[in-house]
């Protein structure tokens, strides 16, 4: 099906926000309080035993941090049938949901994830917030881990930790996104529906492999890395951040943020003094290098439940222009694309946390997908 193009009338979001919220969700978004009836998650750890990663590597322990609103309900045959997994993008986790622009606009009363009606299911990826990473303490010594392996480390948390054997849907940002294309294929009957943002079926290439490499090179070249065995945080790490922020945002975004050369230096300073306090030279590469394994290609004909994929015009890693999602969403048997067009309510890849743009999108898949 061809991709269609949508104005949806939103409020502007206060330009201060932009540093933060659309650099990729690096780790330490700025905070912004909820309102005070906003639903608030319990938040837990799982340990996996003995689980085995692609590589052939194995850890003895490996811990599955998540964040959760609302409470199971089973059907009549016993199948948990109103849960919903939401993945996070790169080097973020599933605290970068608890926002105003994002789950309040999906989570309270009434609205289209209704956290008294869902059990919303918000966990960190391998390598990611609080789960098990590099910075734990094994350094580069810890597992080289892939985008598969993250998606069976959340299948085993659905499974062993959190007894849920069924999906209302699966959705997710950026590498989420990526995460959810793998879902529908790995566990086709798993879900009932599936919402990929802000990411492509296809393998990282191009452009996108470029600022990847850029970020895992300036790491990996660093004499201060040693490694991965440093001390103190390699200045590599500011190389990643800078390209962070930069493929974040929509050029026109960043000059309204920073119409002169001393105001573009003040937001890049205070966005990478930012970052460099609470980021981790080593995760932040093995986050990057995680995409490695992702071609969900071939696999896009066994997707079985319907998705709807939701790109923005003005994203600067996943561009129209390219042609990508509009040739893969026909090799999928209940595929949807959609495309929103660029406005000065957009934000480039960052729009992915800005629900207000796409949530009536959302809408109109779970109806449609409606057991």
């Amino acid at each position: 099906m061809n991709p269609m193009k949508f104005r949806v009338p939103i409020r502007r979001p206060r330009a201060g926000w932009l540093i933060g919220a659309l650099a990729l969700c690096l780790g330490g978004l700025v905070p912004v309080p909820l309102r005070a009836d906003s639903p608030r998650p319990t938040e837990g750890d799982f340990v996996l035993r003995d689980f085995r990663f692609a590589s052939g590597e194995t850890m003895p322990e490996l811990r599955i941090h998540h964040r959760t609103l609302g409470t199971p309900r089973r059907g009549p045959r016993g199948t948990v049938e109103n849960a919903v997994l939401i993945l996070h993008g790169t080097t973020g986790s599933g605290a970068n949901f608890i926002r105003p622009e994002f789950s309040g606009e999906l989570f309270g009363a009434g609205q289209p994830l209704d956290a008294s009606r869902y059990y919303i299911i918000l966990p960190d990826g391998i390598g990611h917030g609080g789960s098990s990473k590099p910075s734990d303490g094994l350094h580069a010594r810890f597992p080289r881990y892939g985008y598969r392996d993250m998606i069976a480390a959340q299948h085993r948390l659905l499974t062993e930790g959190l007894k849920v054997d069924h999906l209302r849907l699966v959705m997710g940002t950026s590498m989420g996104g990526m995460h959810t294309w793998l879902w529908g294929q790995e566990y086709p009957g798993f879900m009932d529906a599936l919402l990929p943002l802000a990411s492509l079926p296809a393998q990282i290439s191009g452009r996108n492999r470029v600022w990847r490499r850029i970020v895992a090179d300036a790491i990996r070249r660093d004499p201060a890395w040693q490694g991965g065995e440093y001390r103190s945080q390699p200045p590599s790490l500011q190389t990643a951040a800078e390209m962070l922020l930069f493929m974040g945002g929509n050029p026109a975004d960043r000059q309204r943020e920073a119409p002169t050369r001393e105001q573009a230096d003040r937001v890049i300073d205070a966005y990478v003094a930012r970052t460099t306090r609470t980021a981790d030279a080593n995760d932040i590469l093995y986050a990057v290098e995680s995409s490695a394994d992702y071609d969900p290609a071939p696999g896009l004909g066994r997707i079985r439940a319907p998705l709807t994929a939701i790109n923005f015009e003005d994203d600067l890693i996943n561009p129209p222009e390219l042609g990508i999602l509009e040739r893969e969403i026909r090799r999928v048997p209940k595929g949807r694309a959609v495309l929103v067009p660029r406005s000065e309510r957009t934000h480039g890849h960052g729009t992915h946390t800005l629900a207000a743009v796409w949530k009536d999108h959302l809408v109109r898949l779970l109806d449609e997908s409606r057991p």
